[in-house]
């Protein structure tokens, strides 16, 4: 894969496909991480005399303009963290974004408008996603490809315009594949990994996958109530998915089989509702009350993963393991995120939740040897799977 040094940018204009995806309230940026993340990969370029045309997605406004989902407010963001003014685009490929690239001058930054307004963009149908793309490397003299968190969607921004300009991957994606081979290829034993999150089922490949790499597999967040289930225990009104009883019953046979050590909470908060002053009660997570549900692991099993990650010299963590949104049943994730604090493990933080977790709850992001922009994007590389984006930027 080329590099960003690999390429002239000198009085070039630079498509540069960054994640801006951040999460709004309103027209304010709750937050900036991901913009943050960018900054590296277009300061390199506007210090070298680029003329960067940035590019990005915001939710998902299923192909037409929404206001609710404009990239202005990213824009002033963005524009704050350099110290200059960054321009707006009032469209993708229209007339707004031809007069605003056609205005650049080396060393300025633009950004289009969100990706997304184009329908173009996320069409499964191949003649209209490159006929997207033909506008958008129009715009252009080189491109470089920076947005990790989308690089396993087949999208024109990611996986077309590559292959119709000069290209070479960012400071951002490199880093983050440097990343995952480290997690992959021959990872400093012992190797933990902590999942968590709401669905087993939005984790089935990486399970499987990581059932024959890791050492120890913790498991927390609500699929911890199917792998409780699976096991014969009552869990209560807690979240399950009865339709992957049998694939949790296959992982835990896999985990004997493989010796791989198969962690999961010994204790949870368990309360009378979803709501962030709910009224709960720490119970064995054996024994959860038929009219409770677990909204986050207990204090023994807080001290139980702590432990099981205290001598770990690799860590993977993917998914909070309560409602961290909720002060009351915060404390799992801060427990899991001050255990990767405290060790001496090589620990990488599979971004979106758990990235997010750690922002909310004010937790040094340097203590940390690596946070992921993209945990979609972390989960399908560790499933083993090819991502689009990365191919493209290996042609």
């Amino acid at each position: 894969m080329k590099d960003l040094s690999q390429l002239d940018v000198k009085g070039r204009r630079v498509l540069l496909r960054v994640d801006l995806n951040v999460p709004l309230d309103g027209d304010v940026i709750t937050d900036d991480g991901r913009i943050r993340a960018s900054l590296p990969t277009v300061k390199d370029l506007v210090g070298r005399g680029a003329r960067v045309v940035a590019c990005a997605h915001l939710g998902r406004p299923k192909g037409s303009p929404n206001p609710k989902y404009s990239l202005a407010p990213v824009a002033r963001r963005l524009g704050e963290l350099l110290g200059a003014e960054v321009a707006f685009a009032a469209d993708v490929v229209g007339e707004s974004a031809q007069a605003v690239v056609a205005g650049l001058q080396d060393g300025q930054v633009a950004l289009l408008e969100n990706l997304r307004f184009e329908p173009g963009e996320e069409s499964k149908d191949e003649a209209q996603r490159t006929e997207f793309a033909r506008k958008l490397a129009g715009l252009a003299e080189l491109y470089v490809g920076d947005g990790f968190g989308a690089v396993h969607r087949k999208h024109a921004s990611v996986y077309d315009v590559p292959k119709l300009l000069p290209h070479a991957a960012g400071g951002l994606i490199t880093t983050e594949v440097g990343v995952l081979r480290r997690l992959t290829e021959e990872p400093e034993r012992p190797y933990a990994v902590v999942l968590g999150g709401a669905k087993v089922s939005d984790k089935l490949g990486v399970i499987a996958n990581l059932l024959t790499k890791v050492d120890r597999l913790l498991i927390g967040g609500g699929m911890a109530y199917t792998f409780l289930k699976a096991q014969g225990y009552e869990v209560g009104q807690s979240l399950l998915q009865e339709d992957q009883l049998d694939q949790v019953r296959g992982f835990l046979d896999e985990a004997a089989k493989r010796g791989v050590e198969l962690v999961l909470p010994v204790d949870v908060l368990a309360a009378a509702e979803f709501a962030e002053d709910a009224e709960y009660e720490v119970v064995d997570a054996t024994a959860i009350p038929a009219d409770r549900q677990g909204l986050d692991i207990g204090p023994r099993s807080r001290e139980l993963f702590a432990g099981k990650l205290a001598d770990a010299r690799t860590v993977f963590w993917n998914g909070p393991m309560g409602v961290f949104e909720f002060e009351a049943f915060s404390g799992g994730t801060r427990a899991v995120a001050e255990a990767l604090i405290a060790s001496e493990a090589f620990t990488v933080v599979g971004g979106g939740d758990s990235a997010a977790a750690v922002r909310r709850l004010g937790l040094a992001e340097d203590g940390f040897s690596h946070i992921s922009t993209g945990g979609g994007a972390s989960l399908e590389y560790l499933e083993g799977k090819t991502l689009p984006g990365l191919a493209a930027l290996e042609e």
